[in-house]
């Protein structure tokens, strides 16, 4: 069926192109995570706005009108082809991160994505209009489909085999592909016959207001879900890479199922399962003991997230129109998704100082459970309403519980930074950390007898402080950090020294001056470069470093574009004939040991593995990867006698570069 394949094709590259274009604008801010919530927000916004035209142009135009307009816009699209942002777009580090973004990707993919939105309610009335009695509704079965095979197979099909140009390429031919199948569409069903059985369908009854409310909350509600899950579980509970793919897959999976139309999503039984599965996210939420349990954590949130957008959409299915008011039902769904994605991405950072959207998410389910299960029987009413009590109060213990021995909290666009307070104060057991979700970013012991010692990652014995203290019968150092954090490393600085940090978040800048004395202690002077640290290497002259430690790289989401083979000639640009790169790989669930020694090798340059091993409660285990032009500089008695050792090496693993990266391959 013509109709099933220029949908399924159109959903296709619907989902190819968000990892795609997201992956291609990553490394212009940073690489962080915040960039797919933005990149979300862009989409939802524009299926928004093409649910909106498709339901426009099929109320107000004359269906060759409408068949005219489609082919042209589909033209234009085409002439816009291959999609690529343009470097004018790289920002400079002084703009609004969400902003930039937005308009980058209104001008570089928004008019094909735009068209792409809109294909599945277009083509839907289409049907309806062609062949009417028969369930269109079906269709969006396909569509959701056809979004879960390109969003599973791009990390696993695409990104492994396609350098970023080529994917590029091919996406751009499968998009002249579309145009074709719907231009051809559009036109077979513009006759004047099917116009006329569609004027001959009998009158039915619009939609009430009532009617859109609840498609709105609904739709608002899974997105919202979808979002707050996502961010709970990456990161506050593990930041493995990857991991966001799994709500994403559930959520699409829940449209499969409720719009196959099999009836598989019944309130009689469904009701039951959405108030357990509800009440065990609630009581992960608040409980403290099994805060570390990682499978009970992810089992019981990407499980309750399945139930909580199977009720949802399984109402919105429930609740849907007949044909003739189709695309007013999905521009008012998607309206909710765009809703949901506004929330989290745009107003939860500006209104929250932690992750709360996931509590208000639940309060938000129980409270349409509560209303569409009140009808059900007295069980179903009574337990919703005992939920929705019981979800309103775990919320409120959940922001408390969030701010435990918190000193400082403070939500942007790259996340979440709290600081934590332990021992007693002034004491010498009294310590400050900072953590980004679950991230620890540093930590001071703020007794004047131990505040100025080198901790966690960073510590005499580790790949970076034997690097730098290798020097130390060198006067006038020149040390780089990628990556402030507390500014931990500047406590190895001495009169004469230049330390220059480079961080791409100005909230990370202020706590570390405000609430850590690591920078002001140091003897050395101290410099710091806001925004993307290689963006503004590769506008710096020369700063001739001793060492350039690049920390970046211990979270979930990897900034690939610091980690690549054009990444390491710019660092070697900026360093001293014997100067060391010192690449911290420390990582849970990745293994970056071989891509940086490969790396290395690619530029003729020497690679040393130091592997420390946390002995006590004051040590940190550790893993840094040193390069050096210079072997002898590898060879100094502080690196020798701290276990320096040859790392390993995967000669059948292709060389990262900025136009290709696999973190699949380098799972642990």
């Amino acid at each position: 069926m013509i109709h099933a394949a220029t949908i399924f094709l159109s959903s296709l590259l619907l989902f190819l192109v968000q990892p795609l274009i997201a992956r291609l604008i990553l490394p212009w801010f940073g690489g962080t995570a915040a960039v797919w919530t933005t990149c979300m927000l862009f989409f939802q916004m524009v299926l928004l706005a093409g649910y909106a035209y498709a339901h426009a142009s099929n109320a107000r135009l004359a269906p060759r009108t409408q068949a005219l307009v489609h082919t042209v816009l589909l033209v234009v699209a085409l002439a816009l082809l291959p999609i690529a942002p343009h470097e004018r777009w790289k920002p400079l580090g002084d703009e609004e991160p969400v902003t930039h973004i937005l308009v980058l990707l209104v001008v570089s993919v928004g008019l094909p994505y735009f068209l792409l939105s809109a294909t599945s309610p277009l083509l839907q009335a289409w049907f309806a209009r062609a062949r009417p009695g028969q369930d269109p509704y079906r269709l969006f079965a396909v569509s959701n489909l056809a979004s879960v095979l390109a969003l599973v197979g791009y990390p696993f099909v695409v990104e492994p085999y396609l350098g970023n140009q080529e994917q590029v390429w091919v996406w751009s031919v499968l998009f002249a592909l579309f145009a074709l199948l719907c231009a051809g569409v559009s036109w077979m069903g513009s006759g004047a016959g099917t116009a006329q059985r569609f004027e001959r369908e009998e009158v039915i009854e619009a939609p009430t207001r009532g009617d859109y409310v609840i498609w709105l909350a609904l739709s608002a509600t899974g997105s919202v879900m979808l979002l707050a899950v996502t961010n709970h579980i990456t990161q506050n509970v593990a930041a493995i890479p990857l991991l966001w793919l799994a709500p994403l897959t559930l959520y699409l999976l829940t449209f499969i199922i409720a719009f196959e139309g099999r009836g598989l999503y019944r309130p009689a039984y469904w009701w039951s399962v959405v108030v357990v599965w509800t009440a065990g996210m609630l009581w992960l939420l608040v409980d403290t003991d099994h805060q570390f349990d990682l499978w009970l954590q992810l089992g019981m949130y990407l499980s309750g997230l399945f139930v909580a957008c199977m009720f949802c959409h399984g109402e919105l299915y429930r609740a849907r129109p007949q044909a003739r008011f189709l695309t007013a039902f999905y521009l008012t769904v998607s309206a909710g998704g765009a809703l949901g994605g506004l929330l989290v991405a745009v107003v939860a950072p500006l209104v929250f100082n932690g992750y709360f959207e996931l509590g208000l998410g639940l309060v938000a389910v129980a409270l349409l459970a509560a209303v569409r299960f009140a009808g059900l029987h007295v069980s179903a009413r009574i337990a919703s309403l005992a939920l929705l009590m019981g979800s309103a109060g775990c919320a409120v213990y959940d922001g408390i519980k969030y701010q435990k021995d918190v000193t400082v909290s403070s939500r942007n666009f790259y996340g979440v930074m709290r600081v934590k307070e332990y021992g007693t104060p002034g004491g010498v057991d009294h310590l400050r950390r900072l953590l980004h979700g679950v991230i620890l970013h540093g930590e001071q012991y703020l007794h004047e007898t131990r505040r100025h010692t080198a901790t966690t990652y960073y510590q005499v014995t580790s790949g970076v402080g034997v690097a730098i203290l290798s020097l130390r019968d060198r006067p006038g150092n020149r040390v780089g950090v990628i990556g402030l954090g507390t500014g931990t490393l500047a406590a190895y600085g001495r009169a004469g020294d230049v330390y220059r940090f480079y961080d791409i978040n100005p909230e990370v800048v202020a706590v570390a001056k405000r609430e850590f004395t690591f920078l002001t202690d140091s003897g050395a002077s101290i410099e710091v470069a806001l925004g993307d640290a290689r963006l503004n290497l590769e506008r710096e002259k020369p700063n001739g470093f001793d060492v350039l430690a690049v920390d970046a790289f211990s979270s979930d989401s990897i900034p690939v574009h610091l980690i690549t083979r054009e990444a390491l000639g710019v660092y070697l640009g900026h360093m001293k004939p014997d100067g060391i790169v010192a690449f911290h790989v420390s990582n849970r669930f990745l293994d970056l040991v071989p891509v940086v020694a490969r790396l290395a090798a690619e530029h003729g340059a020497h690679a040393a593995l130091v592997d420390e091993e946390a002995e006590g409660e004051d040590r940190t285990t550790s893993t840094w990867v040193l390069v050096s032009r210079d072997p002898k500089a590898l060879e100094r008695s502080e690196i020798v006698d701290a276990g320096a050792k040859e790392p390993e090496t995967r000669d059948d693993w292709r060389t990262w570069t900025d136009d290709y990266s696999n973190l699949v391959q380098i799972l642990k």
